[in-house]
């Protein structure tokens, strides 16, 4: 569709955007109001307010209550690094999910037991209902919130054992490769799935982020061999990170 042909919302929505990129509209900037969009461009109020709403949608502007809508600072987008999975030397739940070694982090937990979903079951080849243990990370960079965790290991294959809980025991926060390896399962590959969705709104507490922006979701899986040793959704901040693969060559 020629540009003429766009919808008059968009093309107002890609003007003021254009502004914002170029600094004419630069952060913390009100953006014009609606009354303001409506006479610059000629536009009715449905119109002006659709473009507005493009641009929230977008994460470029917030509105802020009974005070207008204003640009917003976008965040330098950071790498978060991963690899896979680790055979040699000792790994950190932190470390699992951020290879760069250049970067350094903490984590908080919480483990519990429960019975796993028709979906978690399907990934660890489980019956719906069977015990899993339930682990649910934060991790952190300088103090700042960065990535979420929420994994979930079979009890058949874990329950009775010394590394039952990741976070405790003699092998407490150290990373599935290892502790597996204590219980005789050699973890020999791994999965992970990659999509975006928009934040929940607990997530984005957690992370210090708008609800409903984007995130990224791995969903990753370990194996021991045929079998499934682990299963997790890692949550990333989309706006904030961008993911970077190395991926050696067999």
């Amino acid at each position: 569709m020629p540009f003429g042909e766009q919808p008059a919302y968009l093309r107002v929505a890609s003007d003021l955007r254009k502004k914002i990129a170029d600094g004419s509209l630069p952060p913390h900037a009100r953006l014009p109001s609606q009354a303001r969009i409506r006479e610059e461009y000629g536009v009715s109020d449905t119109v002006a307010l659709e473009a507005r709403k493009v641009l929230m949608a977008e994460g470029l502007v917030e509105g802020r209550s009974g005070s207008g809508t204003y640009v917003r600072e976008l965040p330098t987008v950071r790498r978060v690094a991963r690899t896979g999975y680790r055979t040699m030397g000792e790994c950190t739940p932190f470390r699992q999910e951020q290879s760069d070694e250049r970067v350094q982090g903490s984590w908080e937990s919480r483990s519990e037991q429960e019975e796993a979903s028709a979906d978690i079951a399907e990934r660890l080849f489980i019956e719906p209902g069977d015990r899993v243990m339930r682990t649910r990370y934060v991790f952190q960079v300088d103090g700042e919130p960065v990535m979420l965790s929420t994994s979930w290991e079979p009890l058949a294959v874990t329950g009775r054992t010394p590394v039952m809980l990741p976070e405790e025991g003699p092998l407490g926060g150290r990373g599935v490769v290892e502790r597996m390896a204590a219980i005789d399962l050699v973890v020999d590959n791994v999965t992970e799935e990659v999509g975006t969705r928009p934040g929940r709104a607990e997530e984005m507490t957690a992370l210090g982020g708008v609800p409903g922006h984007a995130v990224l979701v791995i969903a990753r899986t370990y194996f021991a061999g045929k079998r499934p040793v682990e299963t997790a959704d890692v949550v990333v901040p989309a706006d904030r990170f961008k993911l970077a693969y190395h991926l050696p060559v067999k």
